[in-house]
């Protein structure tokens, strides 16, 4: 077991109440899908939060422009929530890397972790909470 499975409560309190502008990857139009659920609650509770989706490029959901690309984002992003698959995170933490301003977070749904890709994005300075849902997490810590 990593240290990543143990996040102190505060931390998570303080990322969920400092970041403003997220990009959700993975974001789905479907209903019943989880990143479409979360994406819905965040924006009830005030946040900024951009679709990222190669294959919704140009649409909307949740009345949001989706994009294909983080680099495609406008504006700087706070956090990169990621609801994909563990084996696409490393290419998630590339492309992160590479914006300029770099977001200060990236946050992994509930059973998405690559503790190598986590180390890398440490390395450079970010924060990166893995296996956690904001919407699950925000009304325990923040009510």
């Amino acid at each position: 077991m990593s240290g990543h499975d143990s996040y102190s409560d505060e931390k998570i309190a303080a990322i969920l109440r400092s970041v403003k502008h997220i990009a959700l990857v993975g974001a789905s139009p479907k209903p019943e899908r989880p990143s479409f659920r979360v994406m819905q609650f965040l924006l009830s509770k005030g946040y900024d939060v951009v679709p990222v989706n190669p294959g919704m490029e140009g649409k909307k959901i949740h009345g949001r422009q989706v994009f294909a690309r983080l680099a495609e984002v406008e504006g700087p992003i706070d956090m990169v929530d990621v609801f994909r698959a563990s084996e696409y995170l490393p290419g998630v933490v590339d492309e992160v890397l590479q914006l300029d301003p770099r977001p200060k977070v990236i946050w992994t749904q509930l059973g998405v972790r690559d503790d190598a890709a986590a180390a890398k994005a440490e390395a450079e300075g970010l924060d990166i909470i893995m296996d956690r849902c904001p919407a699950i997490e925000y009304p325990r810590l923040i009510g």
